[in-house]
């Protein structure tokens, strides 16, 4: 009779971690090329020079259902033509699109780095905006939806991250 043992994978560690040195790179990198929802609302809400701005990547249509206050609208396609017009190459862009499901931040941030523009993607983009309870624009008016408990803390202003 011969015996089979299994041995059950773990699928968190079936491929090792990183060498912590390479891990801080990674993430240390991931900084460089992302922005948190929460972040760009906080150093827009502080007023002034922000020193960097916000494009909705996304259509006209997207754009007037709702956008981030202040942001210049400048779609995916059009960049390589309008952007020299709209974008000032010394002040970063920090791109979005509709939420975490969509990768047009990422072709317009390529298309702004293609061009020589400092650019980082805004994780969770315009979903998160709003899903954190940060005040957004329409084509009509401004408005503000309640927090969502799954992506902001209840009753404090940041998550402590």
């Amino acid at each position: 009779m011969t015996t089979t043992t299994t041995t059950a994978v773990n699928p968190v560690l079936r491929a090792a971690p990183a060498a912590p040195a390479e891990a801080a790179a990674y993430f240390r990198a991931s900084l460089v090329f992302h922005a948190d929802v929460s972040d760009v609302a906080a150093v827009l809400a502080a007023g002034g020079d922000p020193g960097f701005v916000v494009l909705d990547s996304r259509s006209t249509e997207s754009w007037d259902q709702g956008h981030v206050p202040g942001a210049v609208h400048l779609p995916t396609a059009l960049i390589p033509e309008q952007a020299e017009q709209l974008l000032d190459k010394s002040v970063p862009v920090v791109t979005y699109c509709w939420g975490p499901g969509c990768n047009g931040a990422t072709r317009a941030a390529l298309a702004l780095a293609e061009l020589g523009y400092q650019v980082k993607e805004m994780l969770g983009g315009f979903e998160y905006w709003v899903r954190e309870g940060f005040e957004f624009e329409t084509g009509e008016s401004r408005e503000r939806r309640d927090a969502d408990p799954l992506t902001a803390p209840v009753g404090a202003d940041n998550c402590g991250c």
